[in-house]
């Protein structure tokens, strides 16, 4: 190398090292806002990270890098010291750090949602340059391996969240008011050993859920990740159990019916409800006496419901199952012990089930048992996937037809009201429609306009994706 050379290199590193004094060097960032989803008072924030970049050919000292609240209620990180002021922070040219940042919201007296808010403030070469932090912290009633002995109400008034497990023991009913949101942490789980009527109303919808209200992907939340919580048993000893208006979701088990081997009194009633996105079933039954009417069951990675034994009567449901996060293992609907053979195997009961003015659809087959003759379970006027034809068991029945959800399972929406020229719309029998379930979850007359449409939702034609 010549010494020309040399001096050259010898330069031209001098001046890559060198710190830029100019004023017109500038920093960027990730972001202008770090803004945290809704989380629980009392508890830390996910941690949020911001890229601090320096693309100029000279490195850059920050002179000064502070929280502009000295009360705020965020904390920063910068190259691995965290605290809430921080100097002399360089950067290499074309370059960037990190910076890591959390919150913790003091609990509040109040029942909505707060905002808390702060800046970043960047100074250097006398140019001042921030970043907006915003967080809402909301306050909630926590549970931790609580067993309800008497009878109990739980209200709206905060989110409440559940710990461990949530039991309801023998002789005891737990009542859950509208608008009652139940979140349960990793792992917690309700068993019920008593009785359960939560009961909700159109627009107030009791909500049962996993506690984490932050999103898996931009604008898309956890309630579409299945198994953040385990999902309710009701053991065998339970009966006359009442879920109306629940929408339930993102369990590991969904709800679990015990085998209780006796029809004679019903174990549970379940009304304008949503259950939907269960690792295993999001229902499952042995040998007991259930009535669904206007449920939509959905996503699931085992059969979305699956009964063994026992009477069935389902009217208005909606059974699709566009899971995420592993190949399906079973039909949406599994059905067994149904067969007359069976019962020579033990003294449980035969299924006895009726599905009426129904859909089932979806990435699985339909049902597991495609022969239903010399069984109890009749389908009617139900609109299938498959092909074929009528016959005893399937009556006044739609074959080989797609509903038209709205549901787009790319884009992570999950909508099973049907588009304004679906197929299913007043097909129903409206001899099939209790009065307890004219009315359905959107709170719409399923027989204002005649024939009912098939599902769970009785206004497919003025519900689009714009309006939910």
């Amino acid at each position: 190398m010549t010494i020309t050379a040399f001096i050259g290199l010898i330069l031209s590193s001098c001046i890559s090292d060198a710190v830029s004094t100019s004023s017109s060097d500038r920093l960027a960032f990730s972001r202008d806002t770090v803004s945290f989803d809704t989380v629980f008072t009392d508890l830390g924030t996910p941690t949020a990270r911001l890229l601090v970049f320096n693309n100029n050919k000279k490195n850059i000292e920050i002179s000064s890098i502070r929280l502009r609240n000295e009360s705020s209620f965020f904390s920063i990180n910068v190259d691995g010291q965290s605290g809430k002021v921080f100097n002399d922070v360089e950067i290499r040219g074309n370059d960037s750090i990190y910076l890591f940042i959390e919150c913790f919201i003091p609990p509040t007296a109040s029942r909505e949602p707060a905002l808390v808010e702060d800046e970043i403030e960047f100074i250097t070469n006398g140019n001042v340059q921030t970043v907006r932090l915003e967080a809402y912290g909301q306050n909630v009633t926590r549970l931790r391996a609580v067993r309800i002995e008497r009878d109990t109400t739980f209200t709206p008034d905060l989110p409440i969240v559940v710990f461990d497990s949530l039991v309801v023991e023998k002789g005891a009913r737990l009542s859950i008011l509208p608008d009652t949101r139940l979140l349960f942490h990793d792992g917690a789980q309700m068993i019920v050993h008593g009785e359960i009527e939560a009961v909700g109303e159109p627009g107030k919808m009791i909500q049962m859920r996993g506690d984490r209200l932050d999103n898996v992907l931009p604008g898309v939340g956890y309630d579409i990740m299945a198994g953040q919580w385990g999902g309710i048993r009701i053991s065998a000893s339970s009966f006359d159990n009442r879920l109306e208006y629940v929408d339930m979701r993102s369990t590991v088990f969904g709800l679990q019916l015990d085998s209780c081997a006796n029809i004679d009194t019903r174990k549970l009633t379940i009304l304008n409800s949503w259950l939907h996105n269960s690792q295993g079933n999001v229902l499952s039954s042995a040998y007991s006496k259930v009535t669904a009417m206007g449920v939509c069951f959905s996503e699931a990675a085992d059969a979305v419901v699956s009964l063994k034994g026992g009477e069935y009567d389902f009217t208005q449901c909606t059974f699709a199952n566009n899971y995420l996060f592993s190949a399906i293992s079973n039909p949406i609907i599994s059905l067994y012990h149904l067969l007359p053979e069976e019962a020579a195997a033990n003294s449980l009961p035969l299924m006895n089930a009726n599905i009426e003015n129904s859909i089932i659809y979806g990435l699985a087959k339909d049902l597991n048992v495609t022969d239903l003759s010399g069984t109890m379970v009749f389908l009617r006027n139900t609109s299938l996937k498959a092909a074929g034809e009528d016959d005893p068991n399937f009556i006044n029945c739609l074959w080989d037809t797609d509903p038209l959800f709205l549901t787009d399972r790319a884009a992570y929406y999950f909508n099973y009201h049907v588009k304004p020229d679906s197929p299913v719309i007043g097909k129903g029998n409206s001899v099939y429609v209790p009065q307890a379930a004219i009315i359905d979850m959107d709170g719409f007359n399923r027989l204002s306009g005649g024939a009912p449409t098939l599902g769970a939702y009785a206004r497919p034609e003025v519900l689009n994706e714009k309006d939910l």
